[in-house]
């Protein structure tokens, strides 16, 4: 009887040890400050979840002359509320703009959040577009990782819509230079803030972890937007995802992998290689390789560029 229990209690420990190790830890977002008033709330690198409420991006906020400007609003309702929570840790000052740079849910179902309290919510029109296209899709798939953190939560788009490419504007005395990228998704943008030198990127750039091709992304134009990305030369940039950095970094992570891509797998599939030699030569980059999820979406990311290119050399 004896050895029975103490059988049944070992394999009790090894399975709460087993949970306890795979168990997520719950992300709470905090504001990091760039520069004077500008401040960055930098996500987890992991995949959506309840314990990060579909946070798994970066976000961003300047303190104005009288409120914040937010740049993104989260996942959901009950993110946006976690956002504005960090917010109101730097200053008491109410969030009266909203700024999205792309059409991932992360990055705008929590607009109405803002809305629904008085903010401005303000997109480039190629980023609403993309929206509303795909708002329905992103809720249903969103359920499967946040599940009853998406109560409450309804599509909700900008009422301030900036024509692309390229826009500049002023709120609140500060300047805003605009640009679309078409990169992760059609209609993805870039916000820079000339007084500081900062460059919130959205999806164009990410560090310490690979980017993602996705069947709608598009390297060829990303890479031209990283062109223009260097040619502003912000001091400070604050990507999609991963730390706040510098453009060096930006360039060895996010830029040269562009390049690689379009040099080698594009190439391949222009010359009509085979693609599972091609995917298989390049398989082990070795200056990317320790980037986060590299081995989860790099052959993945090289299968898309091929397969374009195949069809548009």
């Amino acid at each position: 009887m004896f050895r029975l229990l103490s059988q049944s209690l070992l394999v009790l420990l090894l399975a709460l040890s087993a949970s306890a190790v795979g168990a997520e830890q719950i992300y709470v977002p905090r504001a990091t400050k760039i520069t004077d008033n500008f401040y960055a709330i930098v996500g987890p690198l992991g995949q959506r979840s309840e314990a990060n409420a579909g946070l798994n991006a970066n976000y961003g906020f300047v303190v104005s002359e009288t409120g914040v400007i937010l740049i993104d609003s989260g996942a959901s309702e009950h993110g946006a509320a976690m956002l504005q929570k960090a917010v109101r840790v730097v200053t008491p000052k109410p969030i009266r703009w909203v700024l999205n740079t792309g059409s991932q849910d992360h990055r705008w179902l929590g607009n109405e959040y803002f809305a629904k309290q008085g903010a401005r919510v303000y997109a480039m029109s190629g980023t609403v577009k993309t929206q509303r296209a795909s708002a329905q899709q992103q809720i249903d798939s969103l359920k499967r990782f946040v599940g009853p953190q998406l109560s409450g939560t309804n599509p909700a788009y900008a009422a301030d819509i900036s024509s692309a490419p390229e826009a500049a504007l002023t709120i609140d005395g500060v300047r805003i230079q605009w640009v679309e990228t078409n990169a992760h998704y059609p209609g993805d943008t870039m916000i820079y803030f000339p007084s500081a030198s900062v460059m919130f990127t959205g999806d164009l750039v990410y560090v310490d972890r690979i980017l993602g091709v996705l069947p709608q992304s598009s390297v060829r134009k990303a890479l031209a937007a990283f062109e223009r990305l260097v040619a502003f030369n912000p001091k400070y940039v604050v990507p999609g995802h991963g730390r706040v950095t510098d453009l060096a970094q930006a360039k060895r992570e996010t830029g040269d992998y562009y390049a690689f891509l379009i040099s080698n797998v594009g190439a391949a599939a222009r010359n009509m290689d085979s693609i599972g030699e091609t995917l298989d030569k390049f398989a082990q980059p070795s200056q990317f390789t320790h980037l986060a999820n590299f081995a989860e979406l790099h052959r993945a990311n090289m299968n898309r560029v091929f397969v374009d290119f195949e069809a548009n050399p």
